[in-house]
């Protein structure tokens, strides 16, 4: 049997909800699946292959773009719900009855929905760079965010330096290892998402933050242990929103990254790698 990983798991797809989803499996099978749900206007290629590989040792990871996105077909739903909606239906037309879920940024919303809807399918909880309904700064992209996805860069995939690293040294040094992985693979390679996908996400991004009465409530239903991740300066979903996630989700802890922005976990992948598995390989 071809063991495959980040780099050479093929392309498969699955048709659910009209949809017809594109997938990649790859790791540890027999287990409970990690499904990842990815951040705005990524696709599958925007994982970190040290994490994916790392998280696969122990587990089958599978990645996936939700509707709309690069290589699946459909529409982009202008909710957060709808979003949700539709990741269950891809789980459960593999065949799935539980899995454990990890959530990145507009991925972890999407990861909270799914987890509150289907408690039965969803075991564990990990919310990476995230926040809930109605958090601190989340009701449109925050002024530093807006900055950072509104200006020009030389090579596009220097965005990325802003986004999710600090300015130190050492974290811009993390990000351009970070870029190199993230180009590694190039056969079977997502394309990027098209022009209708950024507006989508903004309006379900912009209808989760809103401004709403006891919007922390809802949190209390989810049961699923879970654990919360963020670097400790993050400017695109502020860091005190994960604090929020923590206190307010029953069962949660949390993890913040020293020096770290958006995307901690890159700047970290190992300590990540270590801290997921450990959380997700723990007796319930």
């Amino acid at each position: 049997m071809t063991l495959h990983t980040h780099q050479t798991a093929p392309t498969q797809y699955v048709q659910a909800n009209g949809i017809r989803f594109a997938y990649r499996r790859f790791g540890k099978a027999g287990g409970v699946p990690l499904v990842l749900n990815m951040h705005f206007t990524g696709t599958m290629d925007h994982w970190d292959p040290l994490i994916t590989d790392g998280l696969a040792k122990d587990r089958e990871v599978i990645l996936f773009n939700n509707a709309g996105i690069a290589s699946s077909s459909g529409e982009v739903p202008t909710t957060i719900e709808g979003m949700a909606a539709n990741a269950a239906a891809f789980i459960k037309a593999l065949g799935l009855t539980q899995v454990d879920v990890l959530g990145f940024s507009l991925g972890g919303l999407v990861a909270q929905t799914l987890a509150i809807d289907e408690p039965r399918l969803v075991r564990k909880l990990v919310l990476v760079g995230t926040g809930p309904r109605s958090g601190e700064g989340m009701a449109s992209l925050t002024p530093e965010a807006q900055r950072i996805f509104g200006a020009t860069y030389d090579e596009p995939d220097h965005l990325w330096l802003k986004v999710f690293f600090t300015d130190s040294a050492a974290s811009q040094a993390a990000g351009r290892a970070f870029l190199q992985r993230f180009r590694l693979r190039t056969q079977d390679r997502d394309p990027e998402v098209n022009e209708k996908v950024a507006p989508a996400q903004i309006e379900a991004l912009g209808k989760w933050g809103a401004p709403r009465e006891n919007p922390y409530d809802y949190l209390k239903q989810l049961h699923q242990p879970t654990l919360v991740i963020n670097g400790g300066t993050d400017v695109i979903i502020y860091t005190i929103n994960s604090y929020l996630l923590q206190q307010h989700i029953p069962n949660a802890q949390l993890i913040l990254y020293p020096d770290a922005n958006h995307g901690s976990q890159y700047q970290y992948p190992d300590r990540f790698v270590k801290h997921v598995s450990d959380f997700i390989a723990e007796a319930n």
